[in-house]
């Protein structure tokens, strides 16, 4: 009955089955991946947590000014397993970021940006960009105070491009304030608009990934057959198939991201304040403002940039500009970067210097971004330091390394400075 079945299906669909041996039992993939290459892998898991809660909130919350806390306190105390699926919904983005910004990092670490895997990183950055729109608009939906001040503060960013400024605040915004056309146009983006982006990606992300092949930690291309004759596709020497070998691996990192968000989310899922804002758990007031007004962590390190470009002439147009150029410059990578070697392990020793004061520069503009300097400094250096001092030095310095590691890359690589290790000419753990 099962063949007969399989057989009936293939007639009337013969290309689903090509498609599926194609992206799963004949797709051969390195035999050295590492813990690194959980995380793409993770990324889909929680694309599709997010996802389905979604559909689960989406079915009671109301999009209005007036009504939007009051439905997701609805949510949390009066709906069967409402609290659950909100918390999975709200733990579920911020560890998004986690396994995507590692997952990022992973591509830093073996050059999975290099050729030819450009157009791969170029749709994965658009991933990336995609989602910080679809994370800041459902931080708005929640309808708390720092929703409504955050999504003041975020949209009045664009009110400094020259000219047209004030009338495209207004356009976003659909009013001078957040109010109900704010919630219903970002509803509607966050709920229908943007995850159908956000998935065209991801497919046109894997299928531009398994036309190249997949990289891995020796940043080597893979050679097939048992002599290494790239020709014999059938008899891979460097590479197994993807399934089943690598979707059972995949399983265990899967279950171990399984115990920790299900520790976060049945212990501590507001996270100290990190995934769920105190301040989001009063009803939005555009008469109080909160302490202090800063965005979700994920999204500091790009907020802290903004802060620590001077304002000139009045306007922090400068800011915005070093903000969204941060993030220009990672889609850049592959062209700014011309090195001959792709993985860290092969490469010179300044690359692997300015990765990591990248990598550093980028946490403590996070740090700052979160305001957690305000906190911890007073306790090392007592209670007169100046914090406005300390924090505008130190993110100035960090900012400067940032923007430092891609100008440093650039001349490195495109004036031969560096000096890298032997490649292997195959990958160096398989039996």
């Amino acid at each position: 009955m099962a063949n007969a079945f399989t057989r009936w299906f293939d007639e009337r669909a013969p290309g689903l089955a090509p498609t599926y041996r194609k992206h799963m039992t004949e797709y051969y993939a390195p035999k050295n991946f590492n813990l690194w290459y959980y995380f793409g892998s993770l990324a889909l898991l929680v694309l599709v947590n997010q996802i389905l809660t979604g559909i689960f909130l989406t079915m009671n919350y109301d999009p209005s000014a007036t009504g939007a806390f009051d439905s997701v306190q609805y949510i949390m105390r009066d709906v069967e397993w409402g609290w659950l699926i909100r918390y999975m919904h709200t733990t579920g983005a911020s560890l998004f970021f986690v396994v995507v910004f590692l997952h990022m990092f992973r591509g830093l670490l073996y050059g999975s940006y290099k050729k030819p895997r450009e157009l791969v990183w170029v749709l994965g950055m658009l991933i990336f960009l995609v989602l910080m729109a679809e994370a800041f608009m459902g931080y708005v939906l929640p309808w708390g105070n720092m929703s409504f001040w955050g999504a003041k503060v975020i949209t009045s960013l664009f009110g400094t491009i020259p000219v047209i400024g004030k009338d495209l605040v207004e356009w976003i915004v659909g009013d001078y304030l957040p109010a109900d056309a704010t919630l219903n146009r970002f509803f509607a983006l966050h709920v229908i608009a943007l995850p159908l982006v956000l998935l065209l990606l991801v497919v046109l992300h894997l299928a531009a990934l398994h036309e190249v092949g997949s990289n891995n930690p020796d940043g080597v291309d893979v050679k097939h057959g048992p002599k290494g004759n790239r020709w014999d596709a059938l008899k891979p020497a460097d590479a197994i198939p993807f399934h089943p070998y690598y979707t059972v691996k995949d399983l265990v990192g899967v279950g171990v991201f399984l115990i920790v968000a299900a520790f976060i989310i049945f212990f501590a899922p507001t996270f100290g304040g990190w995934f769920l804002e105190h301040d989001n758990a009063i009803p939005a007031n555009n008469l109080v403002t909160p302490a202090q007004i800063k965005p979700v962590w994920y999204f500091t390190a790009f907020y802290a940039i903004v802060r620590m470009v001077p304002s000139f002439a009045g306007t922090a147009v400068w800011g915005v500009i070093a903000m969204f150029g941060s993030i220009a410059l990672l889609f850049a990578l592959p062209w700014i970067d011309a090195g001959k070697v792709k993985s860290v392990r092969y490469r010179g020793t300044g690359y692997k210097v300015a990765l990591a004061v990248f990598v550093v520069s980028f946490l403590c503009l996070a740090i700052i971004g979160m305001d957690l300097t305000d906190e911890y400094l007073p306790r090392i250096f007592g209670s007169d330091i100046d914090l406005t001092t300390w924090d505008n030095v130190i993110g100035r310095i960090m900012t400067l390394a940032y923007f430092g590691f891609f100008v440093f890359l650039w001349l490195y690589t495109h004036l031969g400075w560096e000096k890298t290790k032997p490649v292997p000419e195959r990958v160096t753990t398989h039996d």
